[in-house]
């Protein structure tokens, strides 16, 4: 799915596909694929990005406080296993949904799975240090807190609120907007534009390649509809700025192949944001 990085540079754009290795999503990106499959794709990802957006909208506005996080990841889940995980294994493998061969039916290989999950903690933490000092200071800026951190963290409640927030709220979240509709908008929209071979005539979509990662439009759509999707169960502008965390997770989506490290970046960026929040009495 995902294309080795150009040697000569960490930007560029994206050879012709030549492979089903080479290729970003599910379905080949080639022109053979019939621009109707396209048209189909994409109107089924923003029809099922609608209604879910609708049902967590109605959720959040319509259930008691302490249902409202569990409802909302249910309907995420359930979107995702009705469109990707209850059908084929290579579909799933494609939508980056295996979660380490979890979610496959068969004998779980363990090396796999721990394999898959150092892979996802070693990526979600090298973006936690890149990116975290630069939101603390970005973070102090918005909110202007005054006075000192302080923080009393009972250790039980500390890790009943990691749970939640990579249980209950990351990987729900990451298994619908990375695993389903990132990668179906992949197969509706592959790339910025065509471009012809001179050679052969074959035309391939042209794609930004950056860090080892083959990004298409797909990643900028997503995080529309994600910020949206944020904005309309609380009518705060500020929700819109997830926006740009997004970018991150759909990034990780692409360049590990997987939802892994997204929801481990995801959950890291939520426990981040709060313990700045109560430590500086703010939130």
């Amino acid at each position: 799915m995902v294309a080795e990085p150009d040697k000569n540079a960490d930007v560029a754009v994206d050879p012709p596909v030549t492979s089903p290795e080479d290729a970003p999503a599910a379905s080949s990106l080639s022109s053979e694929v019939p621009a109707g499959s396209r048209r189909r794709a994409v109107v089924e990802a923003l029809t099922v990005a609608a209604v879910v957006t609708g049902a967590v909208t109605a959720g959040s506005a319509l259930l008691p406080d302490s249902y409202v996080a569990m409802a909302v990841g249910l309907v995420f889940l359930g979107a995702t296993w009705a469109f990707v995980w209850r059908g084929d294994d290579a579909g799933v493998e494609a939508s980056g949904l295996a979660l380490g061969g979890i979610v496959l039916p068969g004998k779980l290989d363990l090396q796999r799975l721990v394999r898959s999950a150092a892979q996802a903690l070693g990526w979600a933490l090298l973006f936690a240090a890149v990116t975290f000092v630069p939101f603390y200071f970005g973070w102090q800026r918005f909110w202007h807190p005054r006075g000192a951190f302080t923080l009393d963290l009972e250790p039980m409640k500390a890790l009943s609120d990691v749970f939640g927030q990579l249980v209950i709220i990351a990987l729900p979240e990451e298994a619908f907007y990375r695993g389903y509709l990132q990668s179906r908008l992949d197969e509706a929209l592959p790339g910025f534009g065509w471009r012809t071979d001179p050679t052969t005539g074959a035309r391939s979509p042209r794609r930004l390649r950056l860090f080892g990662a083959s990004l298409g439009p797909a990643l900028l759509v997503t995080s529309a509809i994600f910020a949206l999707g944020h904005f309309a169960t609380i009518h705060d502008p500020a929700r819109l700025a997830v926006f740009f965390p997004s970018l991150a997770f759909g990034f990780l989506r692409y360049r590990t192949k997987g939802i892994g490290a997204g929801i481990a970046f995801h959950a890291m960026c939520n426990v981040f944001s709060e313990l700045l929040g109560r430590g500086f009495r703010v939130y």
